[in-house]
């Protein structure tokens, strides 16, 4: 069968150097001598082989002389925008990626968002790292990289290989093992990283090269064209003079005028009739104006394309969607439609569990946060795509109701309208909000952490802790009613209103209130000699001067110590609840087994 070209995505954190390698890559492109050296289609960027193996030069003859793949497909709007609308039921249409990382600042929050949605798309990667000419030292030429890094001081070497380590520790921690290019010995196993320099252009050819080998050698099968036309919907849009388009990625067939493509909706299935295929001239930016578009009589795959439909039935087309081009004859419509349908009702979350309301712009970011918060163990009550609504801020609220770190809504790249607003102010339902992925979920996870520690914190503050402390001689102050004495804390903390007995295990009375240098304050810690007062005991009788005392914290309080605040106590405080149990357990044997 016919071989198309892989699509291929660059992925990575802002200001990393994905426009600006893709421009390089595009201008590389123009300047090899092959004639038509790169053909601009909506979204993406076609590079034949030709043009690759004249970037590559004698790098290309590594890979073999019957490379069967006939160029790359490189989508052209990085970001993870544009990677999540490429998807298909259960993976990717992406068949390979490059995540650009900056070579000075490594990893970052749009990286690991990358890559994570590599992961659970199984899409292979291989990592460019930018900014070469930034490294201390670094002299650039016209040579290939490889003839270039053998003219480098030993210091920038090391210095290259100390960022190339750092990222190798990086991917570690994600469960990817990693080396540059030249020291990989089974691309399978091992991530490739690529030093490049999309201001100099160094490390383009390796680049290319690298990317060329992997798919010749590991995806010809995923590669095979068949008769079928069908894609993924990139984008939807109103146009003037055009009414709205579809800017599409055709992943298999092919697909021309006249043409019945199937299409899906939020609410059902819609199937139109091709009034006309547009790609804008070459090198011209996807988002000109239409007037420097070329109109097509015919597209193949793989390619991006935008159609222009007879009627108003592209509104509201599902980005991130997939379409079928329907031939004359053909005999699978209804199973066609099935599949798209069942493609939706598969990603739409509506139950009545304890669990967040996930609103998303698009299939594809609704997928790709479903997972991430499948893997966080986080539950989902109803997940759609949308605006904010009043009823989801109803939803949130009823979960708030019994558990309020569950009783949020997570919104992506979408409207939170007025009356959603209003709603959750007067619920107190609050609603995250973002346009990066691992942004709304992390800050989502971290506000949980925040608030459950400010929680945990606000109940451990209330406990009363085992203090072991002495009534100091010669100071007491008053007898009784109340007395008043002063004592030294000799380990453990001293609270206001603790219980305290003897070294017996009877009851003395509570401390009542706590000075310091004749300031009232609400605690007292190892080594502090501070003033008390205790309404119960009279100094003299059941309790004396030079009496070692102990705080009993009731039973509730023990068993959350014990167990629940168990890491918050030190050694010491450990070892003190203990000798206290032990005490009180002379007139009460259940103490701490209730």
């Amino acid at each position: 069968m016919p071989i198309r070209q892989p699509v291929v995505v660059v992925l990575g954190h802002v200001d990393a150097g994905k426009t600006s390698l893709l421009d390089k890559i595009r201008g590389t492109a123009v300047q090899a001598r092959e004639a038509g050296g790169i053909t601009q289609h909506i979204g993406a960027s076609f590079f034949p082989l030709d043009t690759i193996k004249e970037i590559c030069g004698p790098l290309f003859a590594r890979f073999g002389a019957n490379v069967k793949v006939p160029g790359l497909l490189v989508i052209d709007t990085p970001g993870h925008e544009a990677f999540v609308n490429l998807r298909v039921r259960g993976g990717s249409a992406a068949d390979i990626a490059i995540v650009v990382v900056d070579i000075n600042r490594g990893f970052e929050a749009q990286t690991y968002e990358s890559i994570e949605i590599l992961r659970s798309r199984r899409v292979p990667f291989l990592i460019a790292l930018n900014k070469l000419d930034t490294l201390p030292g670094w002299r650039s030429s016209n040579d290939s990289l490889l003839d270039s890094l053998k003219k480098q001081d030993k210091t920038v070497i090391d210095e290259l290989d100390n960022r190339v380590y750092s990222l190798l520790g990086s991917l570690s921690r994600l469960g990817f093992r990693g080396e540059v290019f030249y020291r990989v010995k089974d691309f399978t196993k091992e991530i490739a990283i690529i030093p490049v320099s999309a201001k100099t252009g160094e490390g383009i050819p390796e680049l290319l090269a690298v990317l060329i080998g992997l798919v010749q050698q590991y995806m010809l099968k995923r590669l095979e064209v068949s008769d079928q036309g069908r894609g993924i919907v990139l984008e939807v849009k109103e146009e003037p003079g055009l009414g709205f388009t579809a800017n599409l990625i055709l992943l298999d067939g092919s697909i021309k005028e006249g043409d019945d493509i199937m299409l899906v909706k939020r609410n059902g299935i819609v199937v139109t009739k091709v009034k006309a295929l547009l790609l804008p001239k070459p090198l011209d930016e996807m988002r000109d104006p239409r007037d420097k578009f070329i109109r097509v009589r015919e597209v193949h795959a793989a390619a991006g394309v935008k159609v222009a439909s007879h009627s108003q039935d592209l509104e509201g087309v599902l980005a991130g969607s997939q379409f079928y081009v329907i031939n004359n004859g053909s005999s699978n419509i209804e199973q066609l439609k099935n599949q798209l349908q069942s493609e939706v009702s598969s990603l739409v979350i509506s139950t009545d569990k304890i669990g967040v309301v996930l609103k998303c712009d698009t299939l594809g970011s609704l997928e790709a946060i479903i997972d991430m918060l499948r893997r966080a163990d986080i539950p989902i009550r109803l997940a759609d795509i949308g605006n904010v609504t009043k009823r989801d801020v109803i939803e949130a609220s009823t979960v708030k109701e019994k558990d309020k770190y569950l009783g949020v809504v997570l919104a992506f790249n979408t409207k939170v309208l007025q009356d959603a607003n209003e709603e959750a102010e007067a619920r107190g339902v609050k609603i995250f909000h973002d346009k990066v992925i691992y942004s709304l979920v992390e800050s989502y996870k971290q506000w949980v952490s925040y608030e459950k520690e400010r929680e945990e914190s606000s109940i451990f503050a209330s406990l009363i802790r085992p203090c072991k402390f002495v009534i100091l001689k010669g100071f007491v102050f008053r007898k009784s009613n109340p007395a008043i004495f002063g004592v030294e804390v000799l380990e453990g903390i001293l609270r206001q209103k603790s219980p305290v007995i003897n070294t017996e295990g009877m009851d003395v009375g509570s401390i009542h209130q706590i000075q310091d240098k004749g300031k009232s304050i609400d605690e007292a810690r190892k080594g502090m000699q501070v003033a008390v007062s205790m309404n119960e005991p009279t100094v003299g009788r059941q309790i004396k001067e030079g009496d070692v005392l102990y705080t009993l914290p009731p039973v509730q309080h023990y068993k959350m110590l014990t167990e629940r605040f168990k890491h918050r106590l030190s050694q010491e405080e450990l070892t003190l609840l203990n000798e206290i149990a032990k005490m009180r357990r002379k007139v009460d044997p259940l103490y701490g087994y209730l």
